[in-house]
């Protein structure tokens, strides 16, 4: 044989090898859609209610599966993976804690949104610390906020369970009550509350429970013997005098009060790193941090603290690759008038991948199906994670989103998203867990 020949033969040999590696991965993907299509059919639990699923392999660029994909649906909290990527594009490193300047015996600060002031979970110190050891008079500034205290769509009558604080320009210890039992009394924190909490006669409840009334910060519960190590969290409501007087209760110092725009040049303060105040927000949900998250991002674009803003922003510079527009309302997903198909969250679980560029950095900061977060329940309790995403709950609504890694250590993104159902939201999880457990155990 003369070399020309071997060589030609040796081309058509390759690309044979090369056609037969591309037809197996077609083989595998329609399969997986048999697969997948007959599971769905089989499920007399996803016959009634309005259900939407994605499936996408990430290495051939393909949508494996879909059904109601380009439909609209209430997302709940898989909203947080939009604030989530919009944090990694806006603050990739850390998260600004507020902004001051000096002049001559005073320091001026304006707030951020950051949530981080003396929150429970992110404990942040920075600013803090800089306000406290100051020898400078402080002056607290105000008026870059000018939203509500709730998001559009939420909730009223939550105004009491932890999950809704309320959202400002300077929260305090996650603008939440802290209320712990301690031999037999209440042990309320911040201190500066302790008097605005007690016994009401008129209540006639027989479980203990602590109630604000709606519009002021008064707490009272029945008078009932108090539950040993009886623990919760009622948030509070926020009010420019009540930030002044946390502000200087905890600084144990005087803040004024200044009517001031706050200047271009206005240093910047950075406190937490923004990987650990994304993961606190992801893996157990924290509505809070999400809020206000998107008050930090107006901060890093404009003068003015605003989630529309910041939402705006976002979809213009970073989103424009989606093919359905989103209707995107909040950072937490409380509200109803989110609305997301499952196609465009796919679209935005590849963005993050490729954004993120280190798997285990990312697998990190968000749930591990039977291992951590709002996942941990959802899979058999495991070391060995393979799911890894977000999950979002409002009543009659169950969805869950993410990245799912095969025995063959494939990364397959899917979005999963439940909507209208009156059954409980048990057998829709586990129904959910089957079919992406059976796409990483076979494929």
């Amino acid at each position: 044989m003369c070399r020309s020949e071997f060589k030609i033969k040796g081309l058509f040999l390759l690309l044979a090898i090369s056609a037969g590696f591309s037809f197996s991965g077609c083989s595998i993907d329609r399969r997986m859609s048999r697969k997948v299509n007959h599971l769905f059919k089989q499920s007399e639990v996803l016959k009634k209610h309005y259900v939407g699923f994605a499936l996408y392999d990430m290495s051939a660029d393909k949508m494996v599966f879909e059904n109601n994909a380009d439909k609209y649906f209430t997302p709940a909290s898989n909203t947080k993976l939009f604030t989530f990527y919009g944090g990694l594009k806006i603050i990739p490193d850390s998260v600004p804690a507020l902004r001051y300047i000096e002049r001559g015996d005073s320091l001026i600060f304006w707030g951020t949104g950051d949530p981080s002031f003396l929150q429970g979970k992110l404990k942040g110190t920075k600013a803090f610390n800089f306000l406290k050891d100051t020898r400078k008079r402080l002056y607290f500034a105000p008026g870059r906020y000018k939203g509500d205290f709730y998001g559009k769509g939420w909730q009223w009558d939550d105004y009491n369970d932890y999950y809704q604080a309320e959202i400002n320009e300077f929260p305090i210890m996650g603008n939440l009550l802290e209320i712990n039992e301690k031999q037999g009394k209440l042990k309320i924190s911040p201190m500066l509350f302790a008097d605005c909490v007690g016994s009401d006669s008129s209540i006639k409840d027989t479980v203990f429970l602590v109630k604000r009334n709606f519009n002021e910060n008064r707490f009272n519960y029945p008078p009932v013997k108090v539950p040993v190590k009886y623990t919760q969290e009622v948030p509070y409501k926020v009010s420019l005098s009540t930030t002044l007087a946390l502000l200087s209760d905890t600084l144990g110092k005087k803040v004024g009060l200044i009517n001031m725009d706050m200047p271009a040049n206005a240093a910047t303060l950075y406190s937490l790193k923004s990987d650990s105040v994304f993961k606190e927000m992801m893996v157990p949900s924290d509505n809070f941090i999400a809020e206000q998250l998107l008050l930090v991002y107006s901060n890093q674009i404009g003068q003015n603290l605003s989630s529309e803003d910041a939402i705006g922003y976002i979809e213009k510079n970073y989103l424009k690759e989606l093919q359905d527009k989103p209707v995107w309302i909040d950072g937490s997903g409380l509200s109803r008038y989110n609305l997301f198909t499952p196609r465009d969250i796919i679209k935005l679980l590849e963005l993050i991948y490729k954004q993120v560029n280190d798997q285990k950095r990312l697998f990190a900061m968000l749930p591990a199906g039977g291992k951590s977060g709002t996942l941990k329940n959802a899979y058999p309790r495991t070391d060995d994670p393979f799911v890894f995403g977000k999950t979002g709950t409002l009543s009659n609504v169950h969805c869950q989103s993410g990245y799912v890694v095969t025995k063959k250590n494939k990364v397959y993104l899917f979005s999963f998203m439940n909507n209208n159902f009156v059954s409980s939201a048990t057998g829709i999880r586990n129904e959910m867990g089957k079919i992406v457990t059976y796409i990483h155990e076979n494929f």
